[in-house]
């Protein structure tokens, strides 16, 4: 998580990542292509926080579990579990969702689970490992693919290493696999043993012991492999400073299976991550920046054509690839960052599902959902369609469908239009062979009458805006498009 959401954490302390990031520089090596798999160009993502999705065998409840639909605090539970994601995969169909990322599902004592008990177990209140291979089985019979969340950084206290390293000291064989400052080893109020930003529940693991490395590479990583799942999401990658340890960590997993995903946690510059030798992508946390600021009319559309143009120079030939997210488990959700308003939050959606690179789904925006910071964004999914947004539900539906319908809106080149800064309109098109369309955007509240260049389309070419049915016809190398209001408009050539 960002150091500004950093609190006073109850017992167990609330983790998710976060990157400093490297402050690399440089663009890929010249002559390397850094390709996702083809899939995940493709695709469309749904991250999942188990614990909050739903609740499908009550036999596995935690102690203390409540009704769901609480308040989420730091340490409460409410039941979501395996079995629960498994019963609503045909609602993930039917939302078009092509691929899911959960977070950990490992054995561990808190509710967001990053803070490992063992690695080679699913936690017993999401169910068993029987509960995951069905559930894998199910989603790839549906054509969903799914990809875990990988915390390698750190484990929890709980985790057998950190356990026998306390009880025995020095002569454990774990004492080196982490970084203790003294004995008897002290966890609170302050830690004597490195451990993730201070936190006493977050021992960090020592990379330069070779145990370590073999331990997450030899049996975590090929143990997953074999279960067929389609990735991994790295946790604070960054934090592992150990030489050589990600390359090693793709080679691994590619071995098993080289059309895995591998995404890591990085908040910046993504270009030291993607030279085609630790990850296929970052999570685009930059794009998610520059996406809300335009979507609250809070930057121009000069400036944000600007800063997408210097984002895809860094990505290069990875940004078709790239984990474009507007919300996660560590930020505000999508609804609340645009002050409560529908009509922004599915202009953002707009965005990001006509932009090159995977668009991400935090679980419930779809249907309105709305948190501040962790914990108020990990909300229960109210399953109750009478309290759904519809009207935004349905243009999810709208804009997966349509994405999966134009190659162009998936790996086509992308063009600018218009900047138009004075009416907040911004404008580009989309190309693939013969399949062209035009992404037009108002991010002002007032309505505009947009003249745009038309792009490739001769005049006389009759086009019709997907999201509406109106009709508009190319004149004199222009679109008219009168009282455009806030949202959009996605133009194709009329059939």
């Amino acid at each position: 998580m960002p150091l500004n959401t950093l609190r006073k954490f109850a017992p167990i302390a609330l983790v998710a990542a976060s990157t400093l990031g490297l402050g690399a520089t440089g663009a890929a090596p010249a002559g390397r292509r850094v390709d996702a798999p083809q899939w995940v160009k493709n695709a469309v993502f749904y991250q999942i926080f188990p614990e909050r999705f739903a609740n499908g065998n009550k036999r596995n409840d935690p102690p203390g579990v409540q009704p769901w639909g609480g308040v989420p605090t730091p340490n409460n539970f409410f039941g979501g579990d395996l079995a629960g994601i498994r019963q609503h995969i045909g609602y993930l169909r039917r939302l078009g969702v092509t691929a899911i990322y959960l977070n950990p599902i490992f054995q561990a004592p808190s509710n967001h689970k990053y803070d490992t008990t063992n690695y080679l177990k699913i936690d017993p209140h999401f169910g068993t490992l029987a509960d995951f291979r069905a559930l894998v089985h199910d989603l790839h019979a549906a054509h969903i693919r799914v990809i875990l969340d990988g915390v390698f950084n750190h484990t929890g206290t709980t985790f057998h290493a950190f356990k026998e390293a306390v009880a025995k000291g020095p002569t454990s064989p774990y004492w080196t696999w982490y970084t203790f400052y003294g004995f008897p080893v002290v966890e609170q109020p302050k830690p004597n043993y490195a451990s993730w930003w201070g936190l006493w529940s977050l021992p960090k693991l020592n990379y330069a012991n070779p145990a370590v490395r073999s331990y997450i590479l030899d049996k975590v990583v090929p143990f997953w492999g074999r279960q067929g799942i389609d990735g991994w999401r790295l946790d604070v990658p960054n934090e592992i400073t150990q030489p050589g340890f990600w390359q090693d960590f793709r080679k691994a997993v590619k071995a098993i299976n080289p059309d895995a995903y591998l995404v890591g946690e990085i908040w910046t510059d993504p270009r030291a991550w993607i030279r085609g030798n630790k990850f296929d992508a970052t999570m685009n946390y930059p794009f998610r920046d520059a996406v809300l600021g335009f979507a609250a009319g809070k930057t121009s559309p000069s400036a944000f054509d600007a800063t997408l143009a210097a984002q895809r120079a860094d990505e290069g030939t990875a940004t078709d690839g790239m984990f474009n997210l507007l919300g996660s488990h560590d930020t505000e959700r999508l609804l609340t960052a645009m002050g409560g308003d529908a009509a922004r939050q599915r202009l953002a959606a707009l965005v990001q599902f006509t932009y090159p690179g995977a668009p991400v789904i935090y679980y419930g925006d779809e249907i309105g959902m709305s948190g501040p910071k962790d914990p108020g964004d990990r909300g229960c999914f109210d399953w109750n369609r009478k309290h759904w947004n519809l009207a935004t539900h349905a243009f999810y539906r709208r804009l997966i469908a349509l994405r999966k319908a134009h190659p162009a809106l998936r790996t086509g080149s992308f063009q600018t239009l218009l900047t138009d800064d004075r009416q907040d309109v911004f404008a580009y098109e989309r190309q693939l062979g013969r399949d062209r369309l035009v992404v037009v955007l108002n991010a002002a509240s007032a309505s505009a009458d947009v003249t745009l260049p038309a792009g490739g389309f001769p005049d006389g070419t009759r086009l019709t805006d997907l999201l509406t049915g109106d009709r508009h016809v190319v004149q004199a190398g222009h679109v008219e498009l009168p009282h455009l209001s806030l949202g959009g408009a996605l133009l194709v050539r009329s059939r």
